[in-house]
């Protein structure tokens, strides 16, 4: 498949395209710094997931986009503005499939209670946290094939196992109670969707 990542060096970005071309998929790997995508084997491009111009110009001819972006803690505001001109301009070119990276906040840890409400959910995290949550809003409302996955309560490099559990909205905890992923599997888990579609215009979540 052709694909266009977005935020493709990023710490998930950046293991999402590792995992896309070891398995053959010919990748437009976008970043605002594409001098950071050093890998010979996709074709690294610089955009601005805000601009839709760049946007239509990088997504044009894509089976599907994935959006791995990551704002950072002082900016969630900026997650809405992305899941608006994702969902706005795809259509504009005819790209119907979006997988959005997520985030674990708006998982249920308890019945009607989720991980972003829990009382020792740390402050700091829980703009972004809400941000997230109100983008699969977004997502929903659109007319696009579109996926969102939300990683376990923590997501850290590591190795790649292939081996994880997938669930749709619980947080998804050892038995120990402990909720973490790798960067590694969780690209495992975007490909494997992306190769054999099973959430579509839904959220799901995986952890070990």
């Amino acid at each position: 498949m052709k694909i266009t990542l977005f935020g493709a060096s990023g710490m998930i970005g950046s293991r999402i395209l590792a995992e896309l071309v070891a398995r053959g998929h010919a990748v437009t790997a976008v970043a605002r710094h594409p001098e950071n995508i050093t890998r010979a084997d996709a074709k690294a491009e610089a955009g601005d997931l805000l601009n839709a111009h760049d946007v239509a110009r990088v997504a044009t001819g894509a089976d599907a986009v994935v959006s791995a972006y990551a704002p950072g803690f002082d900016a969630p505001a900026r997650l809405l503005d992305a899941a608006r001109t994702l969902t706005g301009i795809l259509p504009t070119v005819n790209v119907s499939r979006l997988l959005w990276v997520s985030g674990a906040g708006s998982l249920e840890v308890a019945p009607g209670v989720q991980l972003a409400d829990a009382p020792d959910f740390p402050a700091a995290w829980k703009p972004t946290a809400l941000a997230h949550r109100d983008a699969l809003q977004i997502l929903a409302a659109s007319k696009l094939q579109w996926t969102a996955l939300s990683p376990a309560a923590l997501i850290s490099p590591g190795h790649r196992t292939g081996k994880f559990r997938l669930g749709l909205d619980q947080l998804i905890t050892d038995e120990k109670g402990q909720s973490s992923i790798s960067a590694e599997d969780y690209a495992v888990a975007v490909v494997d969707e992306l190769e054999t579609p099973r959430h579509i215009r839904q959220r799901f979540t995986l952890g070990y």
